[in-house]
């Protein structure tokens, strides 16, 4: 029965897009490949959980963070098309937004539809010291969304955001079209304003990163038992004669 149920879980996992599909890729997870499957996944679990690799996982993070940091300000200076809203709910309006390359400026202004992504020379007009921004909202907090409580669709509350500026007197506030620009956008101004990530595209990319980094560093340990604790260090030799004494120059 366990067998079963781990077949049908696993052949949904993947997604199967007809009933037919889905009966093919339940025959072909016979008893044996899900043994097999198990001590994969075994394996794989004893390496990532021996203490040395975790050990390794937590110094390669900060690295690993400072690339997703560095990706997230280079997709902001990139910029942005976000769309607006009107009241019927429809999209009728785009506008542009990107930081400056030396990332202290947001520079943000109306674009036309089949219009090309603006230059920075073109946004003077409208910009925003990254200095002046005290906050980033998310959701039903932004203003935008406050002042359509309940109007709103679920799927546009999760993609709005806002910075405020000026004392939070004033907001901007944005409306991502998809969920990957969302975290890309609110990441990077959480790097801006020197908090921490917290987006779910951000732990995704960290896991990916570190497992990839983590099974490049153990190529050469494959098929080799990691020890749970390091080996003792040997006794110093009772004299050091074998050195070479640097203080004599050669003649």
């Amino acid at each position: 029965m366990q067998v079963v149920r781990e077949q049908i879980t696993r052949t949904l996992s993947s997604k199967p897009t007809s009933l037919e599909l889905f009966k093919n890729k339940v025959n072909a997870l016979n008893y044996s490949e899900i043994l097999k499957l198990r001590q994969t996944e075994r394996l794989h679990q004893e390496e990532t959980l021996a203490p040395p690799v975790l050990e390794l996982k937590e110094r390669l993070k900060p690295e690993l963070l400072e690339l997703i940091r560095q990706q997230r300000l280079n997709r902001l200076c990139h910029g942005t098309l976000f769309r607006k809203i009107s009241s019927r709910r429809r999209q009728d309006k785009l506008w542009y937004c990107r930081l400056s390359p030396n990332h202290k400026v947001l520079h943000y202004g109306d674009v036309e539809e089949d219009m090309e992504m603006p230059s920075i020379e073109a946004l003077q007009e409208r910009v925003i010291p990254v200095a002046d921004i005290k906050n980033v909202v998310m959701g039903k907090d932004c203003p935008h969304m406050k002042e359509n409580k309940g109007k709103q669709t679920k799927e546009v509350l999760d993609l709005a955001f806002s910075i405020t500026y000026d004392v939070e007197e004033y907001s901007l506030n944005f409306i991502a079209s998809s969920r990957t620009d969302f975290c890309l956008w609110t990441d990077g101004l959480s790097v801006l304003l020197g908090k921490e990530m917290s987006s779910e595209s951000m732990r995704s990319e960290l896991e990916i990163l570190l497992s990839m980094e983590i099974k490049l560093r153990l190529l050469d340990l494959e098929n080799v038992p990691i020890p749970d604790t390091a080996p003792p260090i040997p006794k110093p030799p009772s004299n050091f004669n074998f050195c070479y004494d640097f203080s004599q120059a050669e003649q």
